[in-house]
């Protein structure tokens, strides 16, 4: 038992020592800001109109910001959601912050085309 305890001793302090020069993450969550550039809310009820099988059309399936700039999304629905990259729990609300320029891409439920592509630009 004591060789293992000796291991992962050893395998947290290069973990901690390679974490130590990361450059800043391309997203970061940021409760911090008290209006977003760009808002969203997902209405209560619409995990039950999926079942139903209406499409939402919550946000665009393309979205363009800056470098910068602030993303929201308010889940008021009492189920969660994919939006692109990002899961947003039943009651919670997401905001991020971005710091460098990319693409993400990913499962959308809150959109008919079932996808979400946002492009972070200088």
């Amino acid at each position: 038992m004591n060789r293992y305890a000796g291991l992962l001793f050893a395998l947290i302090g290069v973990l901690a020592a390679c974490g130590s020069g990361d450059p800043e993450p391309l997203v970061r969550e940021d409760s911090s800001v008290d209006a977003a550039d760009y808002s969203y809310t997902i209405p209560a009820g619409s995990g039950e109109a999926l079942d139903r099988g209406e499409p939402l059309e919550i946000l665009p399936q393309t979205l363009e910001v800056r470098v910068g700039e602030v993303f929201e999304m308010v889940n008021e629905d009492d189920r969660g959601h994919l939006v692109g990259p990002f899961f947003v729990g039943a009651g919670e609300t997401l905001r991020q912050r971005f710091n460098a320029p990319g693409q993400f891409i990913g499962a959308c439920t809150v959109h008919p085309s079932g996808e979400f592509v946002l492009t972070v630009i200088e």
